[in-house]
C-alpha cells in the first residue's frame, strides 16, 4: 500500500515541459527528504553530471505559467524567488549518484518504476488510439458506401415518381 501511495504521489508531480516529462527540484527535494537548497547544492557541485538534456532551469514564461497553475500567492514565503530546475528522467537517475542517503535510494527506485509505468501506459494508450483510428476509418468507408447506395435508391425513386405527361404507347 505504501508503495502504491508513493507511486501516485510521484506520478502527480511529473509534468511535461518542452516536450519532456520532468520533475521539479522542489518536488524531488521533498520526496528525498532534503531541502531544495541542499539538492541544488549537490547538483552544482557535480554540474558535469547534469548536461542540458538531464536538467534545465525554467524560463521566465514557463515559471510564470507554472506559478499561475499552482496558485502560489506569496512567492517569497514559498521559496520561489527564482525559477526552479526541471530534471528529466535521466537527470533523476543521475541524482542517485549525487544523493546517497538510504531514503534517496529508495525514492529513486520508486521514481524509476513510476517512469516505467508511465511509458507502459503510454504504449498501451498509443496502441488503443491506433485501433480506434482504424475502426473509425473502417466505419467511414462503410458510411460512404451506405450513403452512395442510399443516394442511388433515392435517385431511382425520384425518377420513378416523375409524372409522365403525354400519351403512353
Amino acid at each position: 500500500m505504501e508503495e502504491l501511495v508513493l507511486h501516485s504521489e510521484i506520478g502527480g508531480r511529473i509534468i511535461t515541459l518542452r516536450g519532456e516529462q520532468v520533475m521539479l527540484d522542489r518536488d524531488l527535494a521533498e520526496l528525498y527528504g532534503v531541502t531544495t537548497k541542499r539538492l541544488n547544492e549537490q547538483v552544482k557541485r557535480n554540474r558535469e553530471r547534469f548536461p542540458d538534456d538531464f536538467m534545465f532551469q525554467l524560463s521566465e514564461k514557463e515559471f510564470a505559467d507554472w506559478r499561475s497553475q499552482n496558485a502560489t500567492s506569496n512567492a517569497d514565503k514559498m521559496g520561489l524567488r527564482r525559477a526552479p530546475y526541471a530534471f528529466t528522467e535521466q537527470g533523476i537517475y543521475m541524482l542517485a549518484s549525487v544523493l546517497k542517503s538510504p531514503k534517496a535510494i529508495e525514492v529513486n527506485i520508486a521514481i524509476i518504476r513510476t517512469f516505467k509505468r508511465l511509458r507502459e501506459f503510454t504504449h498501451h494508450y498509443n496502441a488503443l488510439a491506433k485501433e480506434l483510428i482504424s475502426i473509425d476509418r473502417k466505419h467511414e468507408k462503410y458510411y460512404r458506401e451506405l450513403k452512395k447506395a442510399l443516394d442511388e435508391l433515392a435517385a431511382e425513386a425520384e425518377a420513378a415518381n416523375v409524372a409522365k405527361i403525354g400519351f403512353l404507347k
